[in-house]
């Protein structure tokens, strides 16, 4: 079984990415053959400075290998170091009915938001669509919210098994029921859309300063307070084990304690969480040839399946 995940690399990973994605990332490896790629293409379809975006993608993967990926066992690489990719993409296009393009929910979404959509954003379902095909992913793991993205990826490769043969593997949602949506500072889903966020790496004093910014409600120290209502207590339960986790419930609810005391001890309990991912970082920014030479040959290995796949492509289509 061959199982791909990709990751954006839209800025300073926080908490939401880790606990919502990379986790489960690191988590597949034990359950089959692992591609992870880290999507610098489809980062343009929200133009950036150069510079910044070649910071970002650099970022990712020290990150990711700093969090625990194995790279002995994943095939880790940038998007952009396979451009048969974008063959594909270009073949899939002219297969892919622009209705369907429509009806996808992150384009219907950006423009309700009044954002106006270039080319990229229209089309990006089918290079994601082409991210998965090429390399003829079984399993590809998403949150409930993104089924779409898959049910997408399978039709386009059905317009093509329907003209070409059935060349293309139509890969299956591997649908993780305990995704871990994060509660960002003001409540709602962490995202870099909300300025909601807390980085996993960073200076001490300021992340401590973003976990002292949690929302919280005006319920005296003295008071009980609920536990499930609250931003810093839904945090808390990431960090903690089950026993203190009802330990810091029952303190909650026996009052005499204040918002402040519990945002300190989450603030403390995720920076020791973190520390081993922070000492690792800190070795991989000393030896940034390291990062480069795992991208590299986690390129080799996906662009050696990529090729295979595009000569049966090019082949089917009466391209060769």
């Amino acid at each position: 079984m061959r199982i791909l995940s990709g990751i954006k690399p839209t800025g300073t990973l926080h908490l939401g990415n880790y606990f919502g994605m990379m986790r489960q990332c690191i988590d597949m490896q034990k359950k089959g053959e692992t591609y992870l790629f880290i999507a610098d293409y489809h980062a343009l379809t929200q133009p950036s400075d150069p510079g910044v975006l070649k910071q970002n993608v650099f970022q990712v993967a020290v990150d990711f290998i700093a969090c625990g990926l194995d790279t002995e066992k994943t095939v880790f690489f940038k998007q952009t170091d396979v451009p048969e990719v974008t063959e594909l993409t270009w073949i899939l296009s002219c297969l892919t009915p622009v209705s369907l393009l429509e009806r996808c929910h992150s384009y219907k979404d950006k423009i309700a938001k009044n954002v106006t959509p270039n080319n990229g954003l229209f089309t990006y379902p089918v290079l994601m669509a082409s991210d998965i095909l090429i390399y003829k992913s079984n399993v590809v793991p998403v949150g409930k919210d993104q089924k779409q993205h898959l049910e997408v990826t399978r039709d386009i490769a059905q317009f093509f098994n329907n003209k070409y043969g059935d060349l293309l593997i139509l890969p299956k949602e591997m649908i993780q029921e305990d995704l871990a949506i994060v509660t960002g500072l003001d409540g709602r889903k962490m995202s870099k859309s909300y300025d909601n966020t807390i980085e996993i790496f960073g200076d001490k004093k300021k992340i401590r300063k973003k976990f002292m910014k949690i929302v919280t409600d005006s319920t005296p120290v003295e008071e009980s307070k609920n536990p499930d209502t609250c931003n810093v207590f839904a945090l808390y339960k990431l960090f903690a084990n089950d026993s203190e986790v009802e330990t810091m419930r029952e303190r909650y609810r026996a009052g005499g304690m204040g918002y402040g005391h519990a945002k300190q001890e989450l603030f403390e309990l995720c920076w020791e969480y973190f520390r081993p991912m922070r000492d690792k970082r800190a070795e991989l920014l000393k030896n940034p040839g390291t990062v480069h030479e795992i991208l590299n040959r986690g390129a080799r290995v996906a662009r050696n399946t990529a090729r295979t796949t595009m000569d049966e492509v090019k082949h089917a289509a009466g391209l060769s």
